[in-house]
């Protein structure tokens, strides 16, 4: 890009969901219900008055557990994705709108159906997250059971999304309904479509991943890919963006937006949103205080065991979280199957947090706490701007996926601090101009294909 382009390119933002694996502080006393709709309404009006591209919401199909124990570090209680965006496109008016659906366990034509609909009640405000689980104890709640094999998760979930995108493209743009008939490795159907094109020809549909299957899915088939940022690492004294992290986006971002042309597709057709954590403070050092804290309250002694229990694949209750860490070698649960921590993933990283304790004297909980990702973005207000402003002007990212730390108010002081400052930058919208998702992250609306069926 030129660098006149780069001095017109805005931030793209978005909100995700708080919930699982520690990432939310439950016991903070402004933490409020995971499931009342109060908490929804919050969020997503939050991120509407920010000016955010979309809401996205989380799913989890099965809590976690170990032996039969819920884990207390992740959310006791999910509700559907879909159903709570359908209500908030009745409380909001431009806020795009976006659901976590796993491909491995539903359908097309049903989900699809159940997409266009929520286009349609929102005007035009939907998207789609797609999951991609494989793993045994999720299958087990549904009536396949067993689980994907993993090399199969992506070519299902790109078949899926083929499949749902001929349902959405199945009437014409004058309300014809015309009949539809796929027959791939995963799917066979056959009928028609009960729902008209929806405002912005179907749903904006979002991939995650960071392998090189899952980038490569992105570059065929999405139109956002949310990422992760870095390593998660800050260094001390204050400054919020490590330059390892943003050179380690600039090759990310690069590598996928290279992969596009060969599916005929613009880099610009594609946007990348790496998940960020952001910690403000009046100072660089009260910054680093707070972020500090919040990675203490979210690794509690239970959290410590319990994520050590799912790495260890054993009982260590018995274990003192504030003690020594455990002296037997890990035992990966085969319950987990193909979905879970390989086992050469699971000893190396073993032994990544027992020469951590070793080396600095740390308990099981400091330990954790020590390994445990550091936010993405820590400092000041001011500083806190002019680095996501340089993430984005430097191809590192188009955008963030916000994943604050409280529920229900956790975007207040990023939308109260910090969204101003990047408007008075000229990197970030002041109002919206555009009334459907696709208007929000600068995308065109998909052409009809009339393809035929079959």
């Amino acid at each position: 890009m030129t660098a006149g382009r780069h001095s017109r390119r805005q931030i793209h933002l978005a909100a995700h969901v708080p919930g699982a694996d520690g990432t939310t502080v439950w016991a903070d006393p402004r933490s409020r219900s995971q499931i009342a709709f109060s908490s929804f309404e919050h969020l997503a009006r939050t991120a509407e008055r920010g000016c955010f591209d979309f809401l996205l919401l989380a799913e989890g199909l099965r809590l976690r557990e170990h032996k039969g124990r819920i884990h207390d570090s992740d959310v006791v209680g999910r509700p559907e994705s879909l159903t709570v965006l359908n209500a908030l496109a009745a409380v909001t008016g431009r806020i795009g709108l976006a659901a976590t659906v796993d491909a491995t366990f539903s359908e097309p034509y049903e989900l699809a159906r159940r997409l266009a609909t929520l286009d349609h009640l929102s005007g035009g405000r939907a998207a789609w997250n797609v999951g991609t689980s494989s793993d045994a104890l999720t299958g087990e709640n549904f009536r396949r059971g067993g689980y994907l094999d993993r090399a199969d998760r992506y070519p299902r979930a790109a078949e899926f999304i083929d499949v749902a995108r001929e349902l959405w493209d199945s009437w014409t743009p004058d309300g014809v309904p015309r009949p539809i008939a796929h027959r791939g490795r995963h799917f066979d159907i056959a009928g028609e479509f009960t729902v008209p094109r929806s405002p912005q020809g179907y749903p904006v549909v979002i991939q995650a991943g960071a392998s090189g299957e899952g980038r490569e899915c992105a570059a065929r088939t999405a139109d956002v890919l949310f990422s992760r940022w870095g390593d998660g690492s800050c260094p001390p004294g204050g400054h919020s963006t490590p330059q390892g992290a943003l050179e380690d986006g600039r090759a990310f971002y690069a590598d996928v937006k290279g992969r596009l042309a060969k599916y005929g597709r613009d880099p610009d057709d594609l946007r990348i949103m790496p998940g960020v954590s952001v910690v403000l403070g009046d100072t660089a050092a009260e910054a680093q205080e707070r972020a500090a804290e919040i990675r203490r309250q979210q690794v509690s002694p239970q959290n410590a065991l319990l994520a050590l229990e799912r790495l260890w694949g054993t009982d260590l209750s018995s274990y003192d979280p504030d003690g020594p860490f455990p002296d037997v070698d890990p035992v990966p649960d085969p319950a987990l199957g193909q979905g879970g921590t390989r086992r050469a993933d699971t000893v190396a990283r073993a032994e990544k947090w027992r020469a951590l304790s070793r080396e600095k004297g740390l308990s099981i909980r400091q330990t954790m706490i020590e390994a445990s990702p550091r936010q993405s973005f820590i400092g000041t207000p001011e500083a806190v701007a002019a680095d996501l402003e340089t993430v984005v002007r430097q191809d590192a990212a188009d955008g963030f996926v916000l994943v604050p730390h409280l529920t229900p108010g956790g975007l207040d002081e990023f939308v109260d601090r910090v969204v101003p400052l990047l408007q008075e930058r000229r990197a970030f919208r002041t109002e919206y101009r555009g009334t459907t998702l696709r208007s929000h992250l600068g995308l065109p609306d998909p052409a009809w294909t009339g393809r035929p069926a079959g």
